[in-house]
């Protein structure tokens, strides 16, 4: 991922929280012909950073082209907006201005384990079950489902742990930019009626107070 000085952040702080608040990454990796295979999927990061844990269907091909390409890519896409140049008060000064795209996304790259012990692979989906149903009111947990159907479900995934090698994060939002086109683009955003605008608003606010 391209990253430049202005918009690159290294801080764990900042990067788990935006990895577990991602919902639904992206996992890619080397594939045949010289396309990438990628599996959209829930992924839960490991309480000290270190691992990422999920699972795909037995019947997704890409199960058996990671275990042959042995690394890949977890892909966590943050907040992201359209960014209009009418925000910019530097446009009533001198016109050069343009359009641009905010957002957030870390990428999670390292070696990649396959799961398939029915023990270890209760413990994955039992662990991200846990994480998922924490915010309802009265959590599902797998042990709320018959042994032989939970049994049965085991048989047709296959688990993963990446070990995280490297962490790369890009926060593009506008810190290259005057702090009155900042605050500019922070209200234009603010004022949307959108709430996937208001949070990058919200985010672009977190990054100019260096949070």
């Amino acid at each position: 991922m391209y990253t430049p000085a202005a918009f690159r952040e290294d801080r764990p702080e900042i990067l788990h929280p935006l990895i577990r608040s991602a919902r639904l990454a992206s996992l890619v990796s080397n594939g045949a012909g010289g396309v990438p295979d990628v599996t959209h999927l829930p992924l839960s990061l490991s309480a000290d950073g270190a691992r990422l844990i999920g699972h795909l269907a037995r019947a997704n091909p890409h199960a058996q082209a990671l275990a042959q390409a042995g690394r890949a890519v977890a892909i966590f896409r943050g907040p992201e907006a359209y960014v209009s140049p009418n925000w910019y008060p530097g446009k009533a000064e001198h016109h050069k201005v343009v359009p641009t795209w905010n957002y957030e996304a870390v990428h999670a790259a390292g070696p990649v384990e396959m799961v398939e012990d029915p023990a270890a692979l209760h413990a994955i989906v039992s662990e991200l079950t846990r994480e998922k149903e924490a915010a309802q009111p009265r959590p599902w947990a797998v042990a709320d489902a018959p042994e032989p159907f939970v049994a049965g479900q085991l048989r047709a995934i296959i688990g993963l742990v990446l070990r995280i090698e490297t962490l790369i994060c890009k926060r593009k939002l506008s810190q290259n930019r005057s702090a009155a086109d900042r605050d500019g683009a922070t209200a234009g955003l603010a004022a949307s009626a959108d709430p996937r605008d208001q949070a990058v608003a919200a985010a672009m606010r977190a990054a100019a107070e260096g949070r």
